[in-house]
């Protein structure tokens, strides 16, 4: 099976990093036409994964916090809190999920994981949603319209451990937004609008500004926003009724689920393109996926976000069928495919390829 360009070709490009080499990849038609043809008869979400994943990691994870919280033995309260940041971090990235379930997909679900997830940890779903498909868009990837893509690659050294570190602020951002912002901009306009469109978004990209919602989103946005504001004000009267050690370890470990899914975004994309629209095989061949036989990405990159560029090849594809349409695909595709290009070992490798990159000397 042919491919054009061959993965071959796309790789030469890579290694050379030509300026503009991903904008110069053509489509793999016959890579596309295997994803579409290949994986029809496992697109269909299955509610019982779904909801037991989901529901068993919160619960797994709350649990866990508790015992963080009340245990006397140190080493016991810092398993059970590794336990909470693993479990928690899972249930958080569903928000993933939820902003590609089209209209009538999952009934209930995306309530539920509000209620047990989104609001207690003050990352509610209309955060991504209108946000993260803006990343999937075929002109706006990788370019300054897109709200997840910074050419990390292509940066300063420096600018690699801050995009990490600043994220263990994100719980206390967050804290303060719900607490402070949420109520001050529902009597002052212009701070209400500056909340919206610059602290209302999980967004990489310091130049998006999010325009206002669309379709039944506001409603959601009022919604989740009350129930932020009221939980917020409830954490921190939290202290002057048990004291601040439930508080302080609830934003530790908080900390440390924002830390862990900053380090999985660094390792997401190969952060290479500079600016120009990309077809979809470039934009393939900029993300990765980190498959099997490894087991440790399971734990950094859950959710099926260790397939992150099969992830977008089939953006609507359900998170349980991603290892079947891979194990499906390398079968069915030839070695010099373009589907191999984007299958890495591990984000030591990752982060040590963007790493060297940042070094490289630019015209």
């Amino acid at each position: 099976m042919n491919a054009e360009p061959n993965f071959a070709t796309a790789s030469s490009a890579a290694i050379t990093r030509q300026p503009g080499w991903l904008s110069q990849i053509a489509d793999d038609k016959a890579m596309l036409r295997a994803a579409r043809d290949l994986t029809k008869d496992i697109a269909e979400h299955r509610a019982s994964v779904y909801w037991a994943d989901m529901v068993g990691s919160a619960l797994i994870g709350y649990g866990a916090l508790a015992g963080a919280v009340l245990v006397d033995n140190t080493l016991l309260a810092i398993v059970s809190a590794v336990v909470s940041v693993l479990a928690l971090y899972r249930a958080l990235l569903f928000i993933h999920e939820i902003s590609h379930f089209r209209n009538g997909a999952m009934r209930g679900f995306r309530s539920a994981w509000n209620a047990l997830v989104g609001i207690p940890m003050l990352t509610p779903s209309f955060m991504y949603e209108q946000v993260h498909t803006l990343h999937h868009k075929r002109t706006q990837y990788g370019t300054s319209a897109d709200p997840e893509y910074l050419p990390l690659a292509l940066m300063k050294p420096w600018s690699l451990p801050l995009f990490v570190i600043i994220a263990i602020l994100a719980p206390v951002a967050l804290l303060f937004r719900f607490a402070v912002l949420v109520p001050l901009g529902a009597i002052i306009p212009p701070l209400r609008q500056l909340t919206w469109q610059r602290l209302s978004a999980l967004a990489i990209n310091p130049d998006f500004r999010r325009r206002p919602p669309e379709g039944d989103l506001p409603r959601r946005v009022l919604i989740q926003e009350t129930a932020g504001m009221l939980w917020a004000w409830a954490l921190i009267g939290s202290v002057f009724a048990f004291g601040w050690k439930p508080l302080l370890v609830a934003l530790a470990v908080a900390s440390v689920v924002a830390l862990l899914n900053q380090l999985r975004t660094l390792v997401a994309h190969l952060w290479e393109n500079e600016g120009e629209p990309m077809t979809v095989t470039a934009q393939f061949l900029d993300s990765v996926n980190v498959p099997p036989p490894g087991s440790i990405a399971e734990l950094w990159a859950p959710v099926g976000l260790r397939y992150h560029a099969l992830h977008h090849l089939m953006p609507s594809m359900p998170y349980h069928s991603l290892p079947e349409a891979h194990r499906r695909l390398v079968a069915a595709l030839e070695t010099d495919s373009s589907y191999h290009g984007a299958n890495h070992a591990g984000m030591g490798v990752l982060v040590a390829r963007i790493a060297r990159n940042t070094m490289r000397p630019r015209g």
